[in-house]
């Protein structure tokens, strides 16, 4: 039994064995957590080697009908509550692992890639890992530093949090069907360290107000927010980090956060 990749679900099975073991063994030795979910399984490439690492308790969430039907005739041991017959944006995590600490891998739909970590963001305080696989171009800018033209909204939100390492790049060929595109994992390992010394969903405002015009200064691209004059608001978007980013937040607060 094979199952059929569905455009309407962006599916691309990774069919490179030695792909998929470098993805798993991206994971970090047990310790900081036990739990892992796969997200989009398909037919198990990925899963094949997680079920090696016995140290890992592994759980399953798949959409598709098809895949999973495929994965409880091939993997039995998930035919239980741990292969989750649903879809990850909308499904209640704390479901699967309460309020434990947990990890993440998966080959990432690569239309819905940026809701997945925006969703990550939602369990930070328990998702403590992340290994990946997604578009090449998404991966790079997820791992950019401030100052880089790949540098936006969803690397600072993420890097605010997370210490991010692109690990390595795939291209079409190791794809039933090949994607037009190449493709990149990477790894993101929760830095307890990182401290949002501000409001987040005020900082997540502001971030994206920034970047939405990134072409502009900050004095212009914030200019509805009326904060009061700061070096910062010289600079553009690109050009600021978390703690700069945190800055302009509190800025905005002891300002009474006008033009929220």
């Amino acid at each position: 039994m094979q199952v059929r990749a569905k455009k309407s679900l962006g599916q691309h099975f990774l069919n490179d064995l030695d792909a998929a073991k470098r993805i798993v063994d991206g994971l970090q030795p047990a310790g900081a957590y036990t739990k892992v979910l796969e997200i989009g399984p398909g037919m198990g490439v990925l899963t094949q080697f997680l079920v090696k690492k016995t140290e890992y308790e592994t759980s399953l969430i798949e959409i598709d009908k098809e895949s999973v039907d495929y994965l409880r005739k091939n993997y039995l041991e998930f035919t239980g509550p741990r292969l989750i017959d649903g879809d990850f944006l909308r499904y209640p995590l704390e479901n699967i692992f309460g309020d434990e600490k947990f990890a993440i891998v998966g080959n990432f739909p690569y239309f819905i890639s940026t809701q997945i970590f925006f969703r990550i963001l939602e369990y930070k305080d328990q998702c403590i890992e992340v290994v990946g696989m997604l578009q090449k171009e998404v991966a790079v800018r997820l791992a950019a530093k401030p100052g880089n033209k790949d540098y936006g909204i969803l690397s600072v939100l993420l890097q605010a949090f997370y210490d991010i390492e692109y690990l390595f790049s795939l291209g079409p060929e190791v794809f039933t069907p090949p994607p037009k595109v190449n493709s990149g994992v990477i790894r993101l390992v929760r830095n307890w360290d990182k401290k949002l010394e501000c409001d987040p969903a005020k900082f997540k405002s502001l971030v994206k107000m920034a970047f939405n015009q990134r072409r502009k200064t900050l004095r212009n691209a914030l200019r509805a927010l009326q904060l009061p004059e700061h070096p910062l608001l010289s600079k553009r978007a690109e050009q600021l980090g978390v703690a700069e980013f945190t800055e302009l937040t509190i800025l905005w607060k002891d300002n009474g956060y006008l033009g929220a």
